[in-house]
């Protein structure tokens, strides 16, 4: 028997399945109320182990689940990664037809359909996400609050046990200390909720290898590995770690014609509560410490440096690779050598003293985190 295979616009209440052959004959197009069973009945026509496609759009959950149970082979189509064309005319019909199209010619860019349990852990995750922010609004609305009333806030975190004795002594007018009292209950309300959450998210992935693993990262708490490891999902998905970056949408667009080759920024694909994001917020920022000798006088005529006289600090361009470079005047090429880590950020580093003369020290931020732990990299100069 020749197999059929089917497109579905999908949406809340209601659907259309097209089913075509291979020769690209439509069979049937068919319009269905969202309801498990005519759903399956409209499948079924296709025979055994069709050829199934659907977007990922609102609320596939629970069709790809069905289609699985079926027997089907079930595509999930990305919704960026297929080019539609300038259509004139767009309908719930052209676009089941498009997509049937795109997965016969072999042209579909296809997104991985997640098991069911990595999709629950990602419903905890990503609610603990949206509470987060929720939360965050209304703190900032307490700060509206007291804005308005003229209150300066004698803390940085008006939540802790100082900014708590503050809101509690503030006398404010009626509307005003309702709105603020309201506030700070629903502010607790959101704190009980997200600890509960990241209690049942850490016992869901205590026994999980990748979730303790990525943690010995510099920077990677619980939080952080969470989403790392339930948005990756299979990470043997990913057959080389450049294909791991491109879906975090860290690599650059590319575009190439005959000789010339341009590269644009990062393409910015990965979900919006995806770590990919924590690293496009990060900026890696690189502080160059020049060490003199203790006696020797500077090139330009000044005079000596003391060992106790602070040393100028000289900041470099931020570092597209790995890890920061420095060069010096008369090392076009220097070696590098590692030096234990820092756990302080750069610009509260102490100036540091070296006996060793014509030294440089590179001090690089980690990605993740304003406070995670920096590293030192200590390039010998010309002596």
């Amino acid at each position: 028997m020749e197999r059929e295979y089917v497109g579905i616009d999908l949406h809340r209440r209601r659907s259309v399945i097209v089913r075509k052959n291979a020769a690209g004959e439509v069979l049937s197009t068919v319009h269905i109320d969202n309801d498990p069973i005519a759903f399956a009945d409209a499948v079924a026509a296709a025979g055994p182990e069709p050829e199934v496609v659907l977007e990922a759009s609102y609320g596939w959950y629970w069709a790809a689940d069905l289609l699985g149970e079926m027997g089907c082979r079930v595509h999930l189509a990305h919704p960026l990664g297929n080019n539609w064309g300038n259509r004139r005319v767009k309908n719930d019909t052209r676009d089941a037809t498009d997509l049937v199209d795109l997965l016969r010619l072999g042209r579909l860019a296809e997104a991985w359909i997640a098991p069911p349990e990595v999709r629950e852990l990602r419903e905890m995750v990503r609610y603990r996400h949206k509470l987060v922010r929720l939360r965050s609004g209304l703190k900032a609305q307490v700060h509206a609050v007291m804005g308005k009333n003229g209150v300066l806030p004698s803390r940085v975190d008006m939540f802790g046990p100082g900014g708590t004795a503050q809101l509690d002594a503030l006398e404010l007018p009626m509307g005003y200390s309702y709105r603020l009292e309201s506030l700070r209950d629903l502010i607790a309300v959101h704190d009980r909720e997200v600890v509960d959450l990241d209690r049942r998210i850490a016992a869901a992935l205590g026994n999980h290898q990748g979730y303790r693993a990525i943690q010995a990262l510099n920077g990677v708490g619980p939080v952080l590995a969470a989403i790392f490891v339930t948005e990756i999902g299979d990470v043997t998905r990913f057959a080389t770690p450049d294909r791991l970056c491109c879906w975090a949408g860290m690599t650059p667009r590319h575009r190439e014609s005959d000789t010339k080759v341009r590269r644009g920024s990062i393409t910015k694909q990965a979900a919006a509560w995806c770590g990919g994001r924590q690293w496009r917020r990060c900026r890696r920022t690189t502080v160059m410490i020049r060490s003199r000798p203790p006696t020797a006088a500077s090139r330009s005529g000044g005079a000596a440096t003391s060992p106790g006289s602070p040393r100028p600090g000289v900041f470099s361009p931020s570092s597209t690779t790995g890890c920061a470079t420095a060069r010096s005047d008369a090392s076009p090429s220097p070696q590098r050598r590692c030096e234990p880590a820092r756990t302080q950020p750069a610009d509260q580093l102490e100036d540091r003293h070296d006996s060793t003369p014509g030294r440089h020290h590179v001090i690089e931020h980690c990605w993740l985190r304003r406070t995670a732990p920096c590293r030192t990299l200590a390039v010998a100069a010309k002596t």
